[in-house]
C-alpha cells in the first residue's frame, strides 16, 4: 500500500489497543470495505472480507471458551448468550465505542447508506480488527481485546435478559399476566423501498403497550417488545 497515510491507523492502534502494528497493511486493510477498492481498482487491491472471516472464526472460539469455562450452564442457554455477544448490533456497537469509524475506507455510496448498511459494515470491520490483530500479535492478544469489548458485555446482558428472544419473552410474561397473546401492527413506514424505516405497535388487546421503529418489520418487531418487557416489569 506504498503512499497510503499510515499514522492515523498506528495512532488508532496505539491509543485503542495499547501497541503499533509491525505490519500496518494489515490494520488498514482490516479497515477496507469491498467498494473502496472497487472505486480505486489502480492502487487498491485487498478489502477485509477475508480478514473478515478469520476474525469472525477467533471471535466465536474466544466466547465460546469464555462461556464454557466460567459458566455451567446447558449447550442451549449457553449457545444463546454467545449469539447476544457476536449479534451485529452488539459488535457494531462495540466497534462504534472503539472509534475507528472515520479510519475506514469506503465508497462513497456506502458512506451515504442507512443506519443499518452503517452497523453492518462497523461490525465487519471489527471481525476484520479481530482477524488482523491475530495475525499480528497472536491468540492471547486477539482474546484480551475480544475480552475488553465483548465478553465483558455479559453481566449487563444478563442483567436486562436481553440475550433471550423479546418477542418469546413477552409472548410468554403478556399470555401469564394478560392472558392474550401480543399482536404487532405496522403503525408507519417512510423512505424509499432500500432504506425503509419500519414503527410497529404491540398490542394487548385493544391496548397499546409499546412502540419499536427499525430498518424491517422484524427488528421493528424486537424493539416493540422489548421496551413492552419494561412496562410489565415496572408493573
Amino acid at each position: 500500500m506504498s503512499g497510503m497515510p499510515t499514522a492515523p491507523y498506528q495512532q488508532f492502534a496505539q491509543e485503542k489497543l495499547g501497541y503499533e502494528f509491525q505490519n500496518v497493511d494489515l490494520l488498514i486493510t482490516a479497515l477496507t470495505h469491498r467498494s473502496y477498492v472497487n472505486e480505486h481498482r489502480k492502487s487498491v487491491s485487498e478489502h477485509n472480507e477475508r480478514l473478515e472471516f478469520l476474525g469472525d472464526a477467533v471471535l466465536e472460539l474466544v466466547v465460546t471458551d469464555f462461556l464454557f469455562r466460567n459458566y455451567s450452564e446447558a449447550e442451549g442457554i449457553l449457545t444463546s448468550w454467545r449469539a447476544a455477544l457476536v449479534r451485529t448490533e452488539s459488535i457494531g456497537e462495540a466497534g462504534q465505542k472503539i472509534g475507528y469509524e472515520s479510519l475506514i475506507r469506503m465508497s462513497r455510496g456506502e458512506k451515504q447508506g442507512g443506519e443499518r448498511a452503517r452497523l453492518q459494515i462497523l461490525a465487519n470491520a471489527f471481525e476484520a480488527l479481530i482477524g488482523a490483530i491475530y495475525l499480528e500479535r497472536g491468540y492471547d492478544d486477539a482474546a484480551i481485546f475480544i475480552a475488553q469489548h465483548i465478553t465483558s458485555k455479559l453481566d449487563t446482558i444478563l442483567a436486562e435478559g436481553s440475550w433471550r428472544d423479546p418477542k418469546s419473552h413477552l409472548q410468554e410474561v403478556m399470555q401469564r399476566i394478560d392472558g392474550v397473546t401480543p399482536r404487532y401492527v405496522v403503525l408507519d413506514e417512510v423512505g424509499p423501498d432500500h432504506d425503509k424505516i419500519f414503527t410497529l405497535g404491540v398490542y394487548s388487546g385493544s391496548r397499546l403497550v409499546s412502540q419499536g421503529t427499525g430498518p424491517s418489520k422484524q427488528s421493528a418487531q424486537q424493539v416493540a417488545a422489548k421496551a413492552a418487557l419494561k412496562t410489565y416489569v415496572k408493573e
